[in-house]
């Protein structure tokens, strides 16, 4: 029986995922997709024996690697309203003039930051299976190599899936809708 074509002119009805839960994304076919998110680190102030040595180790945590998977640098939002707030609350309850100068400063740096459009960088290493003691298998030893990397690393959050999902769907562009509300 062959497949009836999709006419939508929506993305999201062009592809097949079913849901995300558990730090997944289910597709369609009941495979699910999930991995390893990658804290950033900065090799390159370390001495030349330490940089050595964690190249050494990602290239056998490479070479151990033995099944299908994505390398992935997704940019996020930074959100600092809360701090700016803090800031802002700060700025209010001093009266010495040279506090409430540096205040301003960093408040000035914030905003510029905030206009900018600011992301944080974020690392994945993403892989596709369907069975879940594999899938758990698979995660807990990229999380025990990486960590031999000198690498900090987590099994993938919902949250961190939909800002992919969002990056890729939408040219890395953030989406915000209003609600629309009838009178």
């Amino acid at each position: 029986m062959a497949k009836k074509p999709i006419s939508s002119k929506y993305t999201e009805d062009w592809v097949p995922v079913q849901s995300i839960a558990n730090g997944m994304i289910i597709l369609d076919n009941q495979l699910k997709v999930t991995g390893v998110k990658i804290a950033p680190r900065n090799i390159f102030i370390l001495d030349e024996e330490s940089q050595a040595n964690v190249l050494m180790n990602l290239k056998n945590f490479y070479n151990q690697i033995d099944f299908e998977f994505w390398l992935i640098v997704a940019d996020r939002p930074v959100d600092i309203s809360v701090y700016m707030s803090q800031l802002q609350l700060l700025y209010n309850q001093n009266s010495s003039p040279a506090i409430r100068k540096l205040i301003s400063e960093d408040i000035q740096k914030g905003n510029g930051f905030m206009n900018n459009n600011v992301v944080d960088t974020e690392y994945y290493i993403l892989f596709k299976e369907s069975n879940l003691d594999l899938i758990q298998k698979r995660i807990r030893m990229m999380i025990n190599s990486l960590s031999a990397c000198g690498l900090l690393s987590s099994q993938t959050s919902n949250e961190d899936l939909r800002i992919i999902l969002d990056n890729f769907l939408n040219g890395g562009q953030t989406t915000e809708f209003g609600t629309v509300v009838a009178l």
